[in-house]
């Protein structure tokens, strides 16, 4: 399953340690930033990834974050 954010304000360098503090909670799935969008998108592929979960650890992190469809 593959799960698609929009997240504001970040860069290059809080991307990395995003990754790393969501690895830690879905040490099993693949997750991605494509900076170029103008959305700054996040994915997050695994088998049990919970949106919800991903948008309330981003929002404790400082960051605005909502669910694509």
């Amino acid at each position: 399953m593959v799960e698609v954010f929009k997240i504001n304000k970040q860069e290059a360098e809080e991307s990395k340690g995003i990754i790393q503090r969501l690895h830690a909670h879905f040490p099993e799935s693949s997750i991605t930033f494509d900076l170029g969008d103008s959305d700054k998108i996040l994915r997050v592929e695994g088998k049990d990834v919970c949106k919800k979960k991903v948008v309330t650890l981003l929002t404790e992190y400082g960051f605005e974050c909502e669910v694509l469809a």
